[in-house]
């Protein structure tokens, strides 16, 4: 079984191309998404951690997603590569 790709910033599903990040030439950057990094960089360079978790916590409680979803979202976040 094939696992799903996720952003490596905010763990958010990377099934469309059209949403990938992006690299300062344009070029497409599959790691992340483009809500987290565009152009070459990320869009919140001095974003921690934890800052990340709270917005992600945020987002998903706005969108309604159930307790369990929202934790299991946030513990996936320490094995990203923007956290290593």
């Amino acid at each position: 079984m094939e696992t799903q790709p996720i952003c490596q910033s905010c763990g958010m599903p990377q099934d469309d191309p059209e949403f990938f990040g992006t690299e300062s030439d344009g070029s497409v950057n599959p790691d992340y998404c483009l809500d987290c990094y565009v152009n070459g960089s990320f869009r919140d360079p001095d974003m921690t951690l934890d800052e990340m978790r709270e917005s992600i916590i945020d987002d998903m409680e706005k969108m309604q997603e159930s307790a369990e979803k929202i934790d299991e979202t946030v513990r996936k976040l320490d094995d990203l590569k923007r956290w290593n």
